[in-house]
């Protein structure tokens, strides 16, 4: 059902306050914004599937009982894109959710599984893909569009009940709570302006002096993209950002040196702009920040160390059934080879029962990875030393 007035999405919501379970999904575009704009929203319960139209249907209000009704699960798959666009649309975040992507992950499909991998693995469906290009924006919908993200809820109702049976005859479901717990937090969808230069292209070419400039001309440039509602690119590049504070500019003669600059910045902005520079200059070093450590790849002092324990956490994911990304991520793992073991995802819950305990014992030398009969195994070292 394609639903394009306020009444229809009202007698929607009253049906839906009555199921256990409701799907949703999103269409959206942010090519030209940066915001995401809602085109589309989808939701489904295990009876009806409908498609909202946001250009028409004007109040989405209405939804944030369905979405704060905690005896109904929110599905999703691949949820944190959809939750982050109904949180600025909304303001708030549905709970409880379930991921099929996630739960996927712990039966021993890939960490990032497509919906329509899915489906078909475990609904025996092949989806269309079509329309997986469109223009979600354009006015009016065709049929096919709308059967084509109608289908992007339909099936989770049962994805979610084949997925759970499993995982609960397994003793896994509860696993599952931190993480679906975590794509209901806040604090994941807030953007924090003046960290965005850690993630800047070539960013480690710069000087810690260098990177004072950065850090504050990239969170100017964030907070204008935020305001304007345009592509932080459209303001300055990523290549035009470091290349000013390669330049340390203090005056606009030198600033104007970055090519493109004296065109797509304004006289305005290009004050201000030189104005940040200048402050950053200014500022004194014990003010000047650093990048955070990378992750050890490529460094010969944990190289070797972190190839050991990803063989490690391989086997411990095979043996089990799951995914090597849901059991542990590179940087904690060279995290670990360094000797820190502090607030990471790895050594706690679950993951520390099936490896996180095996890698800490590996880094004390107690045990050991030995080939035995073809097949890799954990053996008992004798040597010891004080990790914990």
């Amino acid at each position: 059902m394609y639903i394009t007035d306020q009444s229809q999405l009202e007698e929607f919501i009253e049906h839906a306050s009555h199921c256990e379970v409701l799907a949703v999904d999103t269409e959206f575009i942010r090519e030209k914004t940066y915001w995401p704009r809602l085109c589309l929203l989808q939701l489904g319960t295990e009876e009806r599937s409908v498609a909202v139209d946001p250009f028409r249907v004007r109040d989405l209000r209405p939804l944030v009982r369905l979405f704060e009704d905690e005896s109904i699960v929110k599905l999703f798959h691949a949820a944190h894109q959809d939750l982050e666009l109904l949180y600025r649309e909304l303001g708030v975040l549905p709970r409880p959710v379930f991921d099929t992507q996630i739960a996927a992950s712990l039966l021993g499909d890939t960490l990032q599984i497509g919906y329509g991998a899915l489906v078909l693995a475990e609904c025996g469906v092949k989806l269309k893909k079509s329309d997986s290009f469109t223009d979600w924006s354009r006015r009016p919908l065709t049929e096919s569009q709308i059967q084509y993200a109608l289908d992007d809820v339909v099936y989770l109702p049962g994805l979610y009940h084949i997925l759970k049976g499993k995982l609960e005859s397994l003793g896994r479901l509860s696993w599952l709570a931190p993480d679906f717990e975590e794509l209901s937090d806040e604090s994941r969808y807030v953007e924090d302006p003046y960290t965005r230069f850690t993630r800047l292209k070539r960013v480690n070419q710069l000087s810690r002096r260098q990177l004072c400039i950065a850090r504050l001309l990239a969170a100017w440039r964030e907070m204008q993209a935020m305001k304007r509602d345009i592509p932080r690119k459209w303001i300055l590049t990523d290549e035009q950002l470091v290349e000013i504070c390669k330049r340390e500019p203090r005056t606009l003669d030198q600033l104007f040196m970055v090519r493109g600059v004296s065109s797509t910045l304004g006289m305005s902005d290009s004050r201000r702009v030189l104005g940040i520079c200048i402050k950053a200059l200014d500022t004194p070093e014990s003010e000047w920040p650093e990048l955070p450590r990378p992750s050890g790849k490529n460094e010969p002092n944990v190289d070797a160390q972190v190839d050991l324990l990803s063989a490690l956490v391989k086997l411990r994911a095979r043996e089990n059934g799951i995914a090597f990304a849901v059991l542990a991520s590179h940087a904690d793992l060279a995290k670990i080879a360094r000797g820190h073991t502090d607030d990471l995802d790895v050594l706690k819950g679950w993951r520390r029962a099936i490896v996180g305990e095996d890698l800490l014992a590996m880094m004390r030398g107690e045990t050991a990875l030995a080939i035995e009969d073809g097949q890799l195994r954990i053996v008992k070292h004798t040597r010891a030393s004080g990790l914990r």
